[in-house]
C-alpha cells in the first residue's frame, strides 16, 4: 500500500467538507476523524471516499465520521496545523487530564522534554567526559578542541528555550517556527547582555531582566499563550494579510510580554528565596543546607536558581568561598544514585537505556536535566527519594561548615572544590548519606512500571527492525473478552461489517457489571485511547491489532472504562487492557460488542476467524497466516 501523504490530505478533506467555516468541531478515535458539520449538504461523500487514505465515510449519531485507521492521529495533526479547529475548541475526545494539578504539571514537563532526551543524555555525557579529560590535566580549558567539544555538549543545555518551543508548540497547537523565534529572542546575545545593564526600558516602561539559556518554564508558558494569540489572530484577520500579519504580531506582543511579565516575576521569586536561604545559614544553617539540598533541583526547573549565582559569585570574591554551594552537591548526587536505582530495578529496556547515559552525566560532570525529566520526574517517587536524600545530606555538610572554594557544577570531578574549608570529613558524610538516601529510597519505595514505559520516538526503527527479526510468528489471537464470537459482517457498524478496516472477530460480552478486557496476542501499544475504548497493539513480528469496545463508545468520554496500560508499554497475551463496567455502556445506549481487527490484513497471507459460539477470555478466535 503507497504512504499517504496527510499533509497533502489534509487541505484536500477540508475542503471537500465545506471548508473550515463548515466545521463546528473535530475530534478523532481510534480510527475515525469525527466532525460536527453545520450543513452536512455542502460535504462531497463520493469524492471524499476516492481521497488517498480514506477508507470510508459515515453519517450517524450527528456526526460525520471519515475512516482512516491507525493513522488517524497524524491527519488530526496535520487539520490541526492549518486550522483553529482540533482539542482547543472541542472536548469529546481531549478529556481533561487526570490528577492533581503537580501530576498534570510533571506530564506536561515529560511530554515537553520526551522528544530532546537523547540528545540531552548524549550531550551530558560530553561535558561529562571534558570534565574528566580536564580534571586530569589531559586537555586544557584553554585549548581550541576544548572550546569546540564544550560547544557540542553545551549548547542544547544553553538554548534549551529553542529546542523545548519546538514540542512545546506542538503541544500547543502553535506554530513552530513563531515559537522558535520568541525563544531565540530570549536568548539573543544583545538581550543577555542587557542583564547587566543598569536600566532597560520598553517604551518608556521598566523592563526587570533576567537569564533565560536553560530555563524551561518562560517559553512554555510563552508558548502556551501563542497558541490562543494566534488562533484569535486567525480568526479577526483577513485572509488577504492573515499569513504575514499573524506571525509579525505574535513576536511583536509576545517576546515583550515575556521579558515583562516573567522576567520579574522570576527575578523576584530568585532574590527572595535566596535571600532569606542567605540569612538562614547564618541563623540555622542545618536548615538551609536541607532546603539547598532539598530544593536545588526545583528551583532549576522553575529558572530561579539564577538568583542564587550573583550571590555565590560574590562570595567566591569575598571571603573566598561560597557555603550556599556546598549542599548542592547532595542535591546533584542524590538524584544522579535515584537515577542509577531506576536503571537497576526498571524492568523496561527503554528506560534502562536513558537511565544509564543519564545516571552517568550526572555522577561525572552534574548535569542532571537528562535524569530528571527523563527519569525521575515522570516516575515521582525517585525524585522525591533524591530531594529527601539531598535534604538530609545537604543539612550534614552545612552543619559541617561545608564550602566550595570554587564555582563548579556539582558533582564527583568537582569534589576537590570542597577540600579547602569546613570539616571535609563531615562534608564527604553528607553527600555520601545523601547518595545512599537517593539510591535505597528508590529501590525500596519503587515506582509505576508502567510509568517507565517512555513513549520514545528515538532508535524506533531500529528497536522494532531488531524485535521483527527475533519473533516468533503470530499465529492466533485470543478472544479479548468472554462472550459470544460472531463473524465481522454481523456487526451493525458498517465501518467494522464491511471489512474496510481489516479482517477479525466480534465477541458480545456475556453477563453485566464489570469485565475484563485482555490483550489477544503480546506486543507493544501503540495506540491507547484517552476514552479507554479502544487499544491498538502492534506485535514482534509486525501484526497490527485493533481491540474496539462496544461501538461508539468513544461517546461516553470514558465513563465505565478503566485502562490498566499505556502507549508503550509492552504487553503479553491475555494481560489485562482495561476494566468495563457494561451496565454504564449498555445505560449509555451502546452495544457493548467488542470487536478484534487485524488492520495490516492486506499484508498478510490471511485472517480467518475460527469461532462462531461461545468462548472465554483468551480462546483462539483468529487465526493468522504470515
Amino acid at each position: 500500500m503507497a504512504k499517504v501523504d496527510y499533509a497533502a490530505l489534509a487541505p484536500q478533506l477540508l475542503e471537500k467538507v465545506g471548508g473550515e467555516g463548515n466545521v463546528r468541531s473535530i475530534t478523532h478515535c481510534a480510527t475515525r476523524l469525527r466532525l460536527v458539520l453545520a450543513d452536512e449538504s455542502k460535504a462531497a461523500t463520493a469524492q471524499i471516499k476516492q481521497l488517498p487514505g480514506v477508507v470510508t465515510v459515515v453519517q450517524a449519531g450527528g456526526q460525520y465520521q471519515v475512516v482512516i485507521g491507525n493513522d488517524v492521529p497524524v491527519l488530526y495533526e496535520e487539520l490541526g496545523r492549518i486550522t483553529s479547529l482540533g482539542a482547543a475548541d472541542s472536548g469529546a475526545e481531549q478529556p481533561a487530564e487526570e490528577g492533581n494539578l503537580f501530576d498534570r504539571f510533571i506530564k506536561l514537563i515529560s511530554a515537553l522534554i520526551h522528544p530532546v532526551l537523547w540528545t540531552l543524555a548524549g550531550a551530558g555525557l560530553i561535558k561529562a567526559l571534558l570534565a574528566l579529560l580536564t580534571t586530569l590535566g589531559w586537555m586544557s580549558e584553554e585549548g581550541t578542541t576544548y572550546t569546540i567539544l564544550n560547544a557540542a555538549g553545551d549548547s542544547v543545555f544553553y538554548f534549551l528555550p529553542v529546542v523545548l518551543a519546538i514540542s512545546a508548540a506542538r503541544r500547543f497547537k502553535a506554530n513552530e517556527i513563531t515559537a522558535v523565534a520568541i525563544a531565540g529572542a530570549l536568548v539573543y546575545p544583545d538581550i543577555v547582555a542587557l542583564a547587566d545593564a543598569d536600566s532597560v526600558t520598553f517604551i518608556g516602561i521598566p523592563v526587570v531582566m533576567a537569564s533565560y539559556s536553560s530555563s524551561l518554564l518562560p517559553i512554555i508558558f510563552s508558548t502556551w499563550i501563542q497558541g490562543y494569540l494566534e488562533r484569535w489572530l486567525k480568526r479577526v484577520l483577513p485572509s488577504t494579510i492573515r499569513n504575514f500579519m499573524v506571525p509579525l504580531l505574535v513576536l511583536a506582543i509576545m517576546v515583550p510580554l515575556v521579558l515583562m511579565t516573567i522576567g520579574p516575576v522570576t527575578t523576584a521569586l530568585s532574590n527572595g528565596i535566596s535571600g532569606g536561604i542567605q540569612s538562614l545559614f547564618r541563623i540555622a544553617p542545618w536548615a538551609a543546607g536541607a532546603i539547598m539540598g532539598a530544593f536545588w533541583q526545583v528551583f532549576v526547573m522553575f529558572g530561579i536558581h539564577w538568583g542564587f549565582v550573583p550571590i555565590m559569585l560574590a562570595d567566591y570574591d569575598n571571603p573566598g568561598y561560597s557555603v550556599m554551594t556546598a549542599p548542592l552537591f547532595a542535591a546533584v548526587l542524590a538524584q544522579a544514585a535515584a537515577v542509577l536505582a531506576v536503571m537497576i530495578r526498571t524492568r523496561s529496556a527503554q528506560m534502562r537505556q536513558v537511565a544509564g547515559p543519564a545516571a552517568l552525566s550526572a555522577f561525572l560532570a552534574g548535569i542532571t536535566e537528562p535524569g530528571i525529566y527523563g527519569v525521575n520526574l515522570p516516575l515521582k517517587r525517585p525524585f522525591i527519594a533524591g530531594c529527601i536524600g539531598g535534604a538530609v545530606g545537604g543539612a550534614i555538610i552545612a552543619i559541617g561548615g561545608g564550602a566550595s572554594s570554587a564555582f563548579v557544577f556539582p558533582s564527583l570531578i568537582a569534589m576537590p572544590a570542597l577540600l579547602q574549608y569546613g570539616n571535609v570529613v563531615v562534608t564527604f558524610m553528607g553527600i555520601a548519606v545523601a547518595v545512599v538516601i537517593g539510591f535505597v529510597l528508590t529501590l525500596v519505595l519503587g515506582f509505576n512500571e508502567a510509568d517507565a514505559a517512555a513513549d520514545s520516538d528515538s532508535d524506533g526503527d531500529t528497536a522494532e527492525a531488531e524485535q521483527v527479526a527475533s519473533a516468533e510468528p503470530t499465529t492466533a489471537l485470543g478472544a479479548p473478552v468472554a462472550g459470544r464470537a460472531m463473524p465481522l459482517e454481523k456487526v451493525s457498524d458498517p465501518v467494522f461489517s464491511s471489512g474496510a478496516l481489516g479482517g477479525g472477530v466480534a465477541v458480545r460480552p456475556n453477563g453485566s457489571g464489570r469485565i475484563v478486557v485482555t490483550a489477544p496476542a503480546a506486543g507493544t501499544l501503540v495506540t491507547v485511547m484517552d476514552s479507554g475504548h479502544a487499544y491498538g497493539i502492534k506485535t514482534d513480528d509486525g501484526v497490527e491489532l485493533l481491540v474496539h469496545v462496544g461501538l461508539d463508545t468513544v461517546q461516553l468520554e470514558g465513563r465505565g472504562f478503566s485502562p490498566k496500560v499505556t502507549v508503550g508499554q509492552r504487553v503479553a497475551r491475555s494481560q489485562e487492557l482495561a476494566e468495563v463496567d457494561l451496565e454504564v455502556v449498555r445505560e449509555g445506549g451502546y452495544d457493548p460488542t467488542t470487536i478484534l481487527v487485524v488492520t495490516n490484513t492486506a499484508s498478510l497471507a490471511g485472517v480467518v476467524p475460527v469461532a462462531d459460539a461461545e468462548v472465554d477470555a483468551d480462546d483462539d478466535v483468529v487465526e493468522i497466516d504470515h
